[in-house]
This record gives structure tokens, sequence and C-alpha cells, in this order.
């Protein structure tokens, strides 16, 4: 969604880039005319250009507008992009207005370099909105490759009860480890298809691994974004207590989870050949590979009636 946003200059790299061009334009007669256009049109289509790079945050997905307004804020975001289109509109009025009075001029120069120190003045008052804009580019990149549109299983539960093992066994590889802006640890997506579907397996450190109440600002409204998914949630608990957590502290966040994701859940006991939980939905070994396989096909059940559940919407809409 965000990979290709290209890198923002500061003002004064575009002011210099624009002024060193127009020296190379001046020749001829009409050299303070070339010079004004080139460092016109050189600013104002770098800044036009860079606005129109941006994706318009009312047409993306939902799940990445919610990232993208966690990660950077939408609303700021449309603010700078606009003092930056602004600019690029004030700088060819700019050039139009002062080419117009060189017809006339006996000191073309003057009017040229008056030309050029509003130009330049522009540019300098927008130097924090490409700061912004720049620093944003850099958190939008890494935002996660979860595809929105495929039907997935979030993975979630307290840390070492089993899910990166979980997401390795059934997608047949070491899950794929994506930067993620709002934690210190990489999102795990894996991949499985079934039939000509094809599911992707998520697993979202520091955001769905502790309760509600430890969780900042910008982490609640990551968490938000997942509600966008074609999901449902696998919730691991580990009975054996070897992950660290108490049976306890783990079934207090399921509860808290069950409370603020409006999405089905499936609970699953793993490590079953050390202890048992009956309270469990369902149970596995993601060691042994005991019962991975009839949890995957509950979850794929799962999704497929979330899916027969939204067609019928549809149809009744």
């Amino acid at each position: 969604m965000f990979e290709r946003l290209p890198t923002v200059p500061t003002s004064q790299e575009l002011v210099d880039r624009a002024f060193r061009r127009s020296k190379r334009a001046a020749t001829g007669k009409k050299k303070d005319e070339a010079m004004l256009m080139t460092a016109g049109n050189i600013l104002a289509d770098n800044l036009t250009n860079l606005v129109r790079k941006y994706p318009s945050f009312m047409n993306i997905p939902p799940f990445y507008h919610d990232l993208a307004d966690a990660a950077v804020g939408v609303d700021e975001m449309r603010v700078h992009l606009s003092r930056v289109s602004w600019a690029g509109s004030t700088i060819r009025s700019i050039t139009r207005d002062h080419l117009t009075r060189m017809k006339g001029a006996q000191d073309k120069p003057l009017v040229r370099r008056a030309a050029f120190g509003r130009m330049a003045s522009v540019m300098k008052s927008i130097d924090p909105d490409l700061l912004f804009l720049n620093d944003a580019r850099q958190k939008l990149r890494v935002l996660p490759t979860v595809d929105p549109d495929l039907p997935t299983i979030i993975v979630a539960g307290y840390p070492n009860v089993g899910k990166s093992s979980f997401i390795s066994a059934v997608s047949g590889a070491r899950p794929e480890i994506a930067s993620y802006p709002f934690t210190t640890r990489g999102v795990g997506v894996g991949h499985f298809t079934r039939g000509h579907q094809r599911y992707q397996v998520v697993d979202t450190p520091g955001l769905l691994d502790r309760p509600l109440s430890a969780k900042n600002e910008i982490e609640l409204q990551a968490v938000a974004a997942l509600r966008h998914l074609r999901g449902a949630v696998l919730f691991i608990l580990d009975p054996s207590e070897y992950c660290g957590f108490s049976l306890e502290e783990q079934l207090r966040l399921l509860a808290d989870v069950k409370s603020w994701l409006s999405l089905p859940v499936l609970v699953v006991a793993n490590k079953v050949d050390l202890a048992g939980y009956q309270g469990a939905e369902m149970g596995m070994s993601t060691l042994s590979g005991d019962g991975v396989a009839e949890v995957l096909d509950r979850m794929v059940e799962m999704l497929e009636s979330l899916e027969g559940g939204e067609l019928e919407n549809r149809k009744e809409g």
C-alpha cells in the first residue's frame, strides 16, 4: 500500500535543485524568462507530483486507513499534504505573474530575482510539512503486508504459548516477519491454500498478547484496525504455564480480547502433551503436531461461515 512512497526532499534541497537548473537555462535573449520558467516549473512539478503519489486516504481499505491513522495521523497528514499542494499552486502563480511583469520591464533580472525570493520564501514556509511527510513515509512504508481482502486467522495469546509454531505448522514455512511500527517485534504472517482459496495467518506481537489496559493510545488504534480484516481469532492458551504466565492471567487476557475485538474467537489449549484444560474448545500440540490440522479445519470453517454471512447480508441489503 505505501511501499512506493517517494523520499521527500527538504525545501532547501528543492530550491537548490531548481535554481541550479535555472542557470543552465540562461541562454538567448530571453534568458531571464527561461530561468524563471525553469525554476518555477521544477518546484511546482515536484510538489504537485509528491502530493499525487500519496494515496487518497478516503479510498484505501479501512484496515490500512486505521493503521495509517495510528502510525502518523491521517487528518494531520491531510493538512501537510494540503499545504504542499498550496505551495505548488502558489509557485505557479508567482511564475505567471512575474513572467507578465517581465514583458514591459526595463530590468528583467530584478523581476526574476524578486520571483526567486518569493519562491524561496514559500518553500521555506513548507519545510516543516516536508519534514513531517518524510518522517511519515518512513513509518507508512513498514506497515505490515497484510492483505485485508484475504480470509485471515488472527492469532492471539500471551508470548511463548505457541503462536509462531502454529503459523509455521499450518503455512509450511517460517512466518514472514515484517516490521511493525507499533511494537518492537515484527508481525508474523503465514499463508496456506484450501482448494482455490488462499488464507493468511497473522500474529501481531505487542497488540493481542497483553491486556487492553497495558496499551497506549496508538496501540489501541492499531488493534482497532484488526476489526476490518475478514478474520476470526485463534486464542491459544498454554495450560502448562511454561510460557511464563499463569492460566488465570491467560484467561483474563482472553476475556479482555473478547470484550473489545468484535470477531469470532476459537479458544485452543496448546502443549496438551504437557497439561490439559477442559475449558478450551479444542486442544493441540504444536510440538508434536497433534490436533493442529483439526484446529486449522475448524478455523477455516469459521472463516467460511463468516463469508457466507457476508453474502447473505449483501443479498438482504
